[in-house]
């Protein structure tokens, strides 16, 4: 049988258009489809499958090359096919294999219930070279379905995962904490702990963004899952020992209080999302018409070099960010961000309420802020962090003193 090639090369001067060569895109989301086999109680972003209007109004097969080929000639070398389902697309499997034919690595997120024996083969052929990332809401089918709300699933989404397993198909799996499955974590850890490519617990989505087409329904039901800022806290503690260390670490080295500029992250430099209809953005969450570029009137390049450094340039002016967020030491670590605030409120600049508590929480927890203290009040922040380095270190110290004596 004859071999085919699934990439092929790209000339430097073509791949990297940024100074000192660096590739103007490196990373590219796509989100195919918002369209899911799911009804997940917490997602914002699952509309029927056979949602026929937003169906006509995707982008085509033809229209997901021509981005891809932009983007190889950008220098991308990763691009994330998501949702939705994607796998609900019926050119799913050619849209990936142009992106493989191009050398470009493709991160699949996928919830695993339309995985066949084709497409398994098809993966453990043209392997997709970074681990996919399989939600998986449940070890039982009760808790599974009361989760997705799609009676069957269960069966086909742990169909789709074996599969992959026969198939040596390396994934991560993802999970969500919410009120169904909450108290079969360590059950559903135990099974994903055993997979061989599974190096740390599984990843727990505890923050749950409302439906950005605003829909007051969806919105008031998604945000009721929330879980307790000091329950998430606990839960997550108690998987990582070193979450209090780390979130000490990035406040001491990137937060900068007296800063109005919104873009603090790395959000449209090298990177950006397509949505479903050719809107690009800087990423996916940032719906916000005025901070997304139609590539049906442009390009990638265009939007990198022209359209998104204005976005990045916007400054905050409601007086509540510029009073609280733009002063808050503890900004780094925060999900406060403009996507989060458009998620929420349908604006870029106001402080989200369920970010700003569990991050105070947190804050707490590692010895930087009292009980009644918010972040943007304090002044000393900065020995606060040296402070708490110390109760950290001491912290660790002690509970190894412990371990060691429980062991002899």
């Amino acid at each position: 049988m004859e071999k085919r090639a699934y990439t092929r090369k790209v000339s430097g001067g073509s791949a990297f258009l940024g100074k000192g060569r660096i590739p103007l895109l490196r990373q590219l989301d796509i989100e195919l489809t918002e369209r899911c086999d799911n009804n997940c109680i917490h997602c914002y972003i699952n509309l029927p499958t056979d949602d026929h209007e937003a169906r006509e109004r995707e982008l085509s097969t033809e229209a997901w090359k021509r981005i891809l080929n932009e983007a190889g000639s950008l220098g991308c070398l990763e691009v994330r096919l998501t949702g939705g389902e994607p796998l609900l697309r019926e050119d799913f499997e050619e849209i990936y294999v142009h992106a493989r034919r191009l050398g470009i690595k493709v991160l699949i997120f996928t919830n695993a219930r339309r995985i066949t024996p084709h497409l398994a083969d098809l993966l453990s052929r043209i392997p997709p070279l970074i681990e996919m990332e399989v939600s998986l809401y449940g070890i039982k089918k009760e808790t599974y379905e009361a989760v997705t709300r799609v009676q069957g699933s269960f069966e086909e989404a742990w169909r789709g995962v074996n599969l992959l397993i026969d198939k040596k198909i390396p994934f991560l799996v993802k999970n969500a904490l919410l009120p169904p499955n909450k108290k079969e974590t360590r059950e559903f850890e135990s099974w994903a702990m055993a997979l061989p490519w599974m190096k740390k617990l599984p990843l727990y989505s505890v923050y749950f963004d409302l439906h950005a087409r605003r829909n007051p329904e969806k919105n008031r039901l998604i945000s009721k899952l929330r879980i307790p800022p000091k329950e998430v806290v606990a839960f997550l503690s108690g998987r990582d020992e070193n979450i209090f260390k780390e979130m000490n670490e990035l406040i001491s080295r990137f937060s900068i209080p007296q800063n109005k500029s919104l873009f603090t992250c790395g959000a449209g430099r090298g990177s950006g999302s397509v949505d479903a209809y050719g809107r690009f953005q800087p990423c996916l969450p940032l719906r916000c018409p005025k901070t997304t570029y139609d590539l049906k009137r442009g390009s990638l390049q265009d939007a990198l070099l022209n359209f998104f450094p204005k976005v990045r340039g916007l400054k905050a002016s409601n007086k509540d960010y510029i009073n609280r967020c733009a002063r808050c030491f503890l900004r780094a670590v925060c999900e406060q961000c403009p996507a989060k605030s458009w998620m929420e409120y349908g604006t870029l600049d106001t402080p989200v309420e369920y970010s700003c508590a569990l991050t105070h929480e947190q804050a707490r927890q590692a010895g930087m802020l009292k009980e009644d203290e918010n972040a943007w009040e304090v002044e000393d922040w900065k020995k606060r962090i040296i402070t708490s380095q110390t109760m950290l270190r001491s912290r660790s110290f002690n509970d190894m003193g412990q371990k060691e004596e429980s062991e002899t």
